[in-house]
Parts: structure tokens; sequence; C-alpha cells
């Protein structure tokens, strides 16, 4: 990695500003603890880094989209709770994130101390990527280390502003995403294989073309599966873009001599939705009229696994299924335990791949599951992300 490390940058007793991705889901309802911690963990290496270089630490996130306004179920204060339970030290926490009371709370931190900011979101000048508020934030720091990969695709004020402002670098987290989803896929060990699902295909696009001349084998599943089953049904598609662009990547399978691997059998359902009565497994050719895709089929779970376990690299992106709903996350699930005992090197694409793996509980058991679902598309795909390209060159 070319960009300044947080080892390459002077910390010691200094007061410095962390951007972290804390945007985690929260329980509804009377509880609000976080369901999912992957984000807050995979942050604790540049955190203890700094607690061991007697730093004050002044951690800033973001927290679902407020739009420039304060929203009560939108404060960091449930967070700042489970970094207590994860680092079992009490977490200082201030509900704003500029100006005097912050300040204040700076001023009376103590080395060794950490105080969580309030949502940066609450203020509109933080998406606007505002020049006066990127200034506010950084009079609160000597030093400003970037760790929030999960935004590092976001020109925001504390993703793309303030490092012209304060002394900055990359954390541990960040870098590690880095290693792995950009240099340690220029040459990975082969046979390589990578797994697209979800229902978003227009996000998929560019990183399937961008993947395709590394790989040898691609599988679809996931929704998006079902415009590659009309292409090979029937090798006639309507004629729109989408359908172009589907045709010429199958056409470019070919070319490069790169094995598709399309499902077999789907689950299906009549209504969408966990209140659904009715689902049958049924062949890509069997699909009754007007019923929606759920998962992978069971004759494709053995199919992917097969061609899986000759992979020495692998990266998946997208679930193969609905998988928050119970009846239909056993490709998912499947997808998940085969990965989690491959020998090879394992990267998880972050979003609601990254959330099912953690769901099924293999994300410690992975070589790598990205905090990042938007830019980690981004990553792989090969664009420059402001987060990343805004820091100073070693």
């Amino acid at each position: 990695m070319q960009k300044k490390s947080i080892t390459d940058i002077n910390v010691n007793n200094k007061t410095v500003l962390l951007r972290v991705d804390f945007n985690i889901p929260l329980e509804t309802g009377t509880s609000t603890e976080p369901i999912y911690d992957h984000r807050i963990r995979s942050a604790l290496p540049t955190i203890y880094y700094l607690l061991g270089s007697n730093a004050k630490i002044i951690l800033c996130s973001h927290l679902g989209r407020p739009d420039g306004t304060n929203v009560k179920n939108l404060k960091l204060e449930p967070v700042a709770q489970q970094l207590e339970k994860l680092l079992l030290m009490p977490i200082k926490y201030v509900n704003d994130c500029v100006g005097p009371t912050v300040e204040k709370a700076i001023n009376e931190l103590n080395p060794k101390e950490i105080l969580l900011l309030e949502n940066l979101r609450f203020h509109e000048g933080e998406e606007l990527n505002s020049e006066k508020f990127a200034m506010n934030l950084s009079k609160l720091a000597d030093v400003f280390i970037m760790d929030a990969f999960g935004v590092a695709h976001r020109k925001h004020a504390s993703t793309a502003k303030i490092h012209k402002l304060l002394p900055s670098a990359a954390g541990f987290l960040l870098e590690r995403e880095i290693k792995l989803l950009e240099d340690g896929l220029k040459t990975p060990t082969p046979p390589f294989g990578a797994i697209l699902g979800g229902a978003k295909i227009d996000d998929k696009i560019k990183v399937i073309r961008s993947l395709l001349p590394k790989i040898d084998k691609l599988l679809v599943g996931g929704e998006m599966a079902k415009e590659f089953i009309k292409y090979t049904i029937n090798n006639n598609l309507p004629k729109t873009d989408l359908g172009r662009e589907i045709a010429s990547i199958i056409e470019l399978t070919k070319k490069l001599n790169v094995e598709l691997i399309l499902p077999e059998d789907v689950v299906v359902t009549e209504k969408f939705g966990e209140e659904s009565k009715h689902s049958l497994n049924v062949d890509i050719n069997n699909i009754p009229n007007g019923w929606a895709i759920m998962d992978i089929g069971q004759k494709t779970i053995e199919k992917f696994k097969k061609e899986l376990k000759k992979c020495k690299t692998i990266v998946w992106n997208g679930p193969m299924g609905v998988f928050e709903i119970e009846a239909f996350k056993e490709g998912t699930r499947n997808i998940a335990q085969l990965l989690s005992t491959n020998n090879g090197t394992t990267i998880v694409g972050g979003g609601s791949t990254a959330e099912a793996v953690e769901k099924l509980g293999y994300v410690d058991r992975m070589t790598h599951v990205s905090t990042g679902g938007g830019a980690c598309l981004q990553l792989l795909q090969g664009n420059e992300l402001p987060g990343i390209s805004a820091l100073p060159n070693k």
C-alpha cells in the first residue's frame, strides 16, 4: 500500500480523531442494542494501537441517513455501550460532534481515554463535503486517522476533506481492506472462483467485467441469476441494455475460458415475504408463472459446493437468496459453511453478504469479511475511492 499508515505517523501522546464506520443495524422495538458488531470489532486493532500510544482517542462515525437532522433512533449512544462491552473499559459519549460542548469534553479527556462523538450526519455539512464542517472537526485533534472503509467511496467532509487540514494516515482496517481487495487479487492463487448473488444486478455488471480476466469460475445465484437463466434457456433476451450486457458477459466468459456456473434449480414462492405459505424447489425450466425466486435449490447447492471445493481463491459478493427469511436461507448458509472451511483465501464482500455471514456465525472463519458494501464493489471494479485517494502517500 502506498498510502501513509498509522505506523508512519506520530500518534504518541496526541489527540487523535479516528474516523470509524459504526453504521450498524440496531434492534427495533424496546431494545436499541446492536445486532451485528463486526464493523466495531474490525476497528479494535487501530483503537488498541492508539491506546498503547498514550493517545486521547476521539471516535467519529455516522449512523443511517438522518439527512442533516437530529434523529432520536440514530444516536450513537447504543454503539458506545457496545464498544464498552468489547473493550471492557468506559467510553465517554457526547451528544454532538462539533462545537463548544464537544471541545469541553475533549479538554477533559485524559490520555488512553476514548470519546465517541454524536452522529456526523446530524450536520448537513458532512454529506455536503463542507469545508467549514471539516475545519470544525479538524479543530478537535492533532492527527486524523481514516479507518472507515465502509464510507471510503463517499466524498464527505470526514472522509475526503479533513485530510488536508490535519496530519493524516490510514488505520489498520483500511490497510487490510486495500491489501486483500485490491493488492491481494492482482495475483490470486488459482483456481480462482467468484460467487455473485443478490438482487441488484446493475451493481454487479461492472464487477463481473473487472473480475473476468482474473477468475477461472463464475458462479451466479440470487435474484440476479434470473437474467442469466433467461439467456441460457431461450438464447434470446429482450432487446434492452441489460439484456445486451448479459449476452456480452456470457460471450466474454467463453472468450476468456471462464467456466460460467448457473443454477439448475431454485426455491420459489407464490408470494414474497414471511407470510408465504407455499414454496417449491423446481427446475429452472419449471418456474410457475408469477412466482418469485427466493433461493437456489438443492441440486444447485451441491453443484456450487462441488465447484468451490476446487478453488484456492474465492470472492463472494451477494447472498444466494432471501436469507433474512428462515425458509430461504439454505443456499446462503451452505455456501457460507463451505467457504468457512476453505484452506485457501476466502474474501467476503460487505453489505448484505457480510450481514448474512455474521448472522450465520461464520464471520471469524473467513480470510476476510469486508466492512463495506458499496466501497467493496467500487474497489473490485478498480475504481478510485475518495476516502483513500485523499490520504497522503508514504
